[in-house]
């Protein structure tokens, strides 16, 4: 690769490169600046378009290459405390676009996604409950900021990461308040290298057949019993909890001692409910998960 560069050197290169080129820059001319044959530089330059760092443009037989808006490099860890502010004033700005390039510039940065979805995501997640609980935002601003939340939490879904087997989740919102933070919990497990599969909110599955309907799922997402499954439910109530509790309990009493329930959400002192973890704080949770993944190895 001419002089040895890393991917990410590559690519911070770039956007030094064509941060000030308004006409764009041709690959040749891209290639001679950074010091690697045109043919390999030709490649990264696919591969970035494709990431939506780049965007081309072909005039004549000539390609021009230019820097998409909003591009820029971080260096972590020392810039996550930059990254929580900027989200959340793209975020209350309805800079929709620059929320997403902003999740996109960090991953590319070297940014993990569990310090993203912990430090930059669910801050934000909060400070938009606590706007509308304020009365300073009405529902329809409400729904538009989660739903910017939302599509920003699916980017780190679409990095591809080769799950473990016997890694297994099924995540579960109890209510509609609860799916950001389900979300944000299934992003972290997938990029742990879990397979995820994320049930969203369930609140209209709460009744006395949501059993047998889980199971027949269990049948068909868990059906070798590889490894460890956990279930883990999310809900801003009790009563949340207690029905999914008493729910999969007899399930998981049938399946052994390799499927776990989870319960993320805050429990009265006064109420009893049978898991093998409960916390109101998701670091907790995924940091409970991480740890039975590990003492199957």
């Amino acid at each position: 690769m001419g002089k040895g560069y890393s991917t990410e050197e590559i690519r911070q290169k770039l956007i030094s490169i064509l941060d000030g080129a308004v006409s764009g820059m041709s690959g040749v001319e891209i290639s001679e600046k950074i010091g690697i044959n045109r043919i390999t530089m030709a490649k990264y330059l696919k591969v970035f378009a494709a990431e939506g760092l780049l965007r081309q443009k072909n005039i004549g037989n000539v390609t021009l290459w230019f820097l998409e808006p909003g591009q820029e490099s971080f260096n972590f860890p020392d810039d996550y405390f930059k990254i929580t502010p900027q989200y959340l004033e793209y975020l209350l700005k309805d800079s929709e676009d620059r929320v997403y390039s902003l999740i996109r510039n960090c991953l590319h940065s070297g940014a993990t996604t569990n310090r993203l979805v912990l430090e930059i995501i669910l801050p934000a997640i909060e400070n938009v409950q606590k706007l509308y609980d304020d009365g300073k935002i009405g529902t329809s601003e409400q729904n538009l900021l989660n739903t910017t939340i939302s599509k920003s939490l699916q980017i780190f879904n679409q990095f591809q990461v080769i799950s473990d087997p016997k890694k297994n989740v099924v995540v579960i919102a109890s209510d509609a308040q609860s799916r950001l933070n389900s979300e944000a919990a299934s992003a972290v497990y997938h990029s742990d290298g879990w397979k995820v599969s994320h049930l969203g909110d369930m609140s209209s599955a709460i009744n006395i057949l949501f059993d047998l309907d889980f199971q027949k799922l269990l049948g068909k997402i868990w059906k070798q019993k590889p490894g460890i499954l956990l279930v883990v439910v999310f809900s801003q109530t009790d009563e949340g909890l207690i029905f999914f509790a008493d729910s999969i309990n007899p399930i998981k009493e049938k399946s052994g001692k390799n499927m776990k329930l989870i319960l993320c959400g805050k429990v009265s002192k006064k109420t009893k409910i049978n898991s093998d973890m409960v916390s109101d704080k998701i670091e907790e949770v995924l940091q409970w998960s991480q740890t039975v993944s590990q003492n199957l190895k």
